[in-house]
């Protein structure tokens, strides 16, 4: 007599290996992933699982959505980490970001054109990504602004979308202005931000 096999739990939730070799995820497939699954990011159909950032990281991340939330127009709103359809198959969260207001407050997943502002908050394993990759993606996207935001000391980088274009025709940010003392922009709205109120 043989021992029936001990039946175990499903483990957590993982990209199909298939899918993921043949990179034909789509943000439609984003939106129905199971509750249990982690943050991931789409990048050309294929599903990158986000690390899970350090204190610091979050620390800085809330500080400056509070200073948004409480000095941004009416007319804008500031969100963490809610994802953007760059592409059909391309999606990113910035870490924090400036929506359009009239935008449902249900959504959880935007458009490029309900952001005027992505923010990105490097860390050590991101840095390839949130200097190069992203801004370029934001930027051929449409999304008119961009932050770069380095820890260690806290230093801003402001972007906009500007004329000139990439390689593939896209256009590309060009830098405002930047600062590990105080941020003073026009735009997207009249800003001095001092950059001790969102150091941890």
């Amino acid at each position: 007599m043989s021992a029936e096999p001990i039946s175990t739990p499903p483990g957590p939730w993982c990209p199909d290996p298939m899918r993921q070799q043949r990179a034909d995820y789509t943000v439609e497939d984003l939106l129905k992933l199971p509750d249990d699954a982690p943050r991931v990011e789409l990048v050309d159909g294929v599903i990158q699982v986000t690390p899970s950032p350090t204190l610091g990281h979050q620390d800085i991340c809330s500080l400056l959505w509070m200073w948004l939330r409480s000095h941004a127009p009416a007319d804008l709103r500031a969100a963490q980490a809610v994802g953007v359809e760059l592409t059909a198959n391309t999606s990113r969260q910035p870490d924090v970001l400036l929506r359009r207001a009239e935008v449902p407050s249900d959504r959880s997943m935007l458009r490029p054109a309900d952001v005027v502002l992505a923010v990105e908050i490097v860390s050590p394993g991101t840095r390839r990504v949130d200097r190069f990759a992203k801004p370029g993606e934001y930027a051929a996207a449409g999304i008119p602004f961009y932050w770069r935001v380095e820890q260690d000391p806290v230093h801003v980088y402001a972007y906009r979308i500007g004329d000139r274009m990439g390689p593939g025709g896209e256009r590309q940010y060009e830098l405002v202005t930047d600062g590990a003392n105080v941020i003073e922009l026009t735009e997207p709205f009249e800003i001095k931000l001092p950059i001790a109120e969102i150091t941890p």
